[in-house]
């Protein structure tokens, strides 16, 4: 942890990690530093595997982590509290050939798992049931990344390295290959989707509706991804699975220090009404009784 700054100087807190997390906890740093002055940030994305090294080898004071710790980080003393949920949605082309027909049947576990894991699917017409004959190009993550787990694990897998596919650094660099490529298929979580400033999906993406009830077609109350408000409350509500949605934590070596430990009240309190705005959705209540508890406070 970083040493405690002498009295009159500000405390620097570094912080490294989840894409996912990343706007959302620049945001944050802003508020709080606003009515915190002697406290600043080194906020750095990177992906949740380069958090979590970043922190345990005492490199960052905290980490972004966009998945479930596992049991060998918590073994070397990381310790997670959560502070906010997002998901992870599947994307493609907006100018792909088909856009029509993917959107209108939508994808399960088993289609996606089809084209990022077993490779069964590898062409549009096969996903489709038509006689497309152009290939999926399949994108993925090259950095450890918790929304690759998490996609990993909507489709029945257990870890990233379960996904096929070109694989691709950082949530804005997937977001990006599949822009380019108007027969790409990858996923984001949706900040990476969606524009923060208008809350439509991004320019020259499309988010690819999942089909709940598995019946080959999107209907109209599975068709919540217009906007980012849209499939915000669709989290909310439970609508949207989970995974793909997830809690997202900080991470700390052992418990947090009492500068962290504030910053960490001042997230799940006042903090909160910030993270709507942002494309996040707000933890239940209860969660975050519980969060405060794990916080120290």
């Amino acid at each position: 942890q970083a040493a405690q700054a002498p009295a009159g100087e500000a405390e620097t807190l570094t912080v490294s990690g989840a894409f996912a997390l990343f706007p959302m906890m620049t945001l944050w740093g802003e508020q709080y530093q606003a009515v915190n002055p002697a406290v600043r940030f080194d906020i750095t994305g990177g992906g949740a595997g380069k958090g979590m090294t970043d922190m345990l080898s005492g490199v960052a004071d905290i980490a972004m982590v966009s998945r479930e710790l596992k049991q060998e980080e918590i073994d070397q003393g990381a310790f997670g509290v959560p502070v906010t949920i997002d998901a992870v949605v599947p994307t493609v082309n907006a100018n792909n050939p088909y856009i029509d027909e993917i959107l209108a049947t939508g994808l399960t576990p088993e289609k996606a798992a089809a084209i990022w894991m077993n490779q069964g699917t590898t062409t549009w017409g096969q996903l489709l049931g038509t006689d497309a004959a152009e290939n999926i190009t399949v994108y993925t993550r090259s950095d450890a990344a918790g929304a690759a787990e998490v996609w990993a694990k909507y489709m029945g897998g257990a870890a990233q390295e379960d996904l096929l596919g070109t694989a691709v650094n950082g949530d804005p660099g997937l977001a990006e290959a599949v822009r380019q490529d108007e027969l790409g298929i990858g996923y984001n979580n949706i900040g990476f989707a969606y524009n923060l400033e208008t809350g439509e999906q991004l320019e020259g993406l499309r988010v690819i509706p999942l089909d709940l009830n598995g019946d080959g077609q999107i209907s109209a109350d599975e068709d919540f991804y217009a906007t980012k408000d849209g499939i915000a409350a669709a989290i909310a509500a439970r609508q949207y699975p989970f995974p793909p949605a997830r809690e997202l934590y900080l991470v700390t070596k052992g418990e947090p220090t009492p500068a962290i430990a504030e910053l960490y009240r001042w997230i799940l309190t006042e903090g909160q009404a910030f993270v709507t705005d942002a494309g996040y959705v707000t933890l239940s209540p209860e969660r975050i009784e519980e969060a405060l508890g794990l916080s120290g406070q």
